[in-house]
């Protein structure tokens, strides 16, 4: 696993979780259903079956791989738009390749980050680069989707990269967890992310038997993602293993602990935990755009159709991929009042090469 890491653990500075604050109970523990995204991408679905509102202010994340490429298989995602909220893109193994219609992008590969806020609208591919996929190799990372409050929402598009080498390298109490900061604050350290909606993104590594004791924000939620390994979660000491998401209650502390033994595929316990502050306002999501009701949702399938959230740069266009069928809706009446269920569906029938890209829902989700 080539994410950063560090020859000597003992050198980095340690959290410390102050043992008088309150240890957060696990809430639930879910198991990721596997599917195929885009082009090909195997993925698991990370938070299927988790209510909207207990992962609030996050929507959305893929365990992307870990998949093996024999030369001319890595795959990519089409040409599509977004609304409504920021994508982040970590990647473990691995290169990527992002480009959009606002001019943004750039190359990640092992332990780097790429953030995109889609805001008001923008149209974006990802890829792994042509030498890869002539190559094959190995591929593995993240995708997190990351709401945007309504008063964000269109916002102007932005991109950012953040790399490995910037990320905030920590230690747990006992040294044997090493704890890597990719945006957000955790025990006065704060990672190089620049987050539009306040939250914590961590990738730990923790070694068999080794104990993690991370103080978390009481105003966050608290999820922790088990990409590989065995473990437990909780003072309670749950059960956890790869592809589950354990999602925390309220409290000042979040605690894991690896198990003794390990596959020796997976010699420690890998994590992704994340929390951030609740938004608490309505969701309506459908597809590629994440808003407040069904009316903006609508409204933001009219102005994909219509141009209105970006164009493919025409350096791409010659070997971009656009999405099928751009043709209009054709809805009669105006976006005020009820959305009616055929809206819904003429939206799902007339942009159906969009709204299969991330395998996000084709029917309209609210929260």
């Amino acid at each position: 696993m080539p994410a950063v890491s560090v020859s000597d653990i003992t050198v980095l500075p340690r959290v410390v979780a102050d043992p008088q604050l309150s240890v957060r109970k696990v809430k639930s523990v879910t198991t990721a259903p596997s599917g195929f995204e885009g082009e090909g991408f195997p993925v698991r679905r990370a938070f299927a079956g988790v209510d909207l509102k207990d992962l609030d202010p996050f929507i959305h994340l893929d365990q992307m791989g870990e998949v093996e490429y024999a030369p001319g298989e890595p795959k990519g995602t089409p040409w599509h738009p977004h609304r409504g909220f920021e994508t982040v893109t970590y990647i473990i193994d691995g290169i990527f390749d992002h480009k959009d219609s606002n001019g943004g992008g750039g190359t990640i590969t092992d332990g780097d980050t790429q953030w995109m806020t889609a805001g008001g609208g923008i149209l974006h591919i990802e890829t792994p680069p042509e030498h890869l996929v002539m190559s094959g190799g190995l591929f593995h990372g993240f995708q997190l989707w990351v709401n945007l409050p309504a008063a964000k929402k269109w916002s102007p598009p932005a991109y950012q990269d953040v790399r490995a080498n910037d990320v905030a390298l920590l230690s747990s109490t006992d040294g044997g967890a090493l704890i890597r900061i990719i945006a957000g604050e955790v025990d006065g350290h704060v990672g190089p992310g620049t987050t539009q909606t306040p939250i914590t993104l961590i990738h730990a590594t923790v070694a068999p038997g080794a104990e993690l004791r991370l103080p978390w924000r009481k105003d966050y939620n608290a999820l922790v993602y088990t990409m590989s390994g065995h473990g437990f979660v909780g003072d309670e000491q749950r059960p956890i293993s790869m592809g589950q998401l354990t999602v925390f209650g309220d409290g000042d502390t979040i605690v894991v602990r690896a198990a003794n033994q390990q596959e020796s595929r997976s010699p420690n316990l890998e994590l992704f935990i994340l929390g951030g502050q609740p938004i608490k306002e309505p969701v309506a999501w459908m597809g590629p755009f994440v808003m407040n009701t069904k009316r903006e949702v609508l409204q933001a399938f009219e102005d994909f159709q219509k141009g209105l959230l970006g164009s493919i740069p025409a350096i791409y266009k010659e070997d971009a991929k656009k999405p099928a069928d751009n043709k209009p809706l054709h809805r009669t009446d105006k976006l005020s009042g009820d959305i009616k269920a055929a809206d819904i569906e003429a939206a799902n029938s007339k942009a159906r090469d969009i709204l299969d890209v991330h395998n996000a829902p084709t029917t309209l989700q609210e929260g």
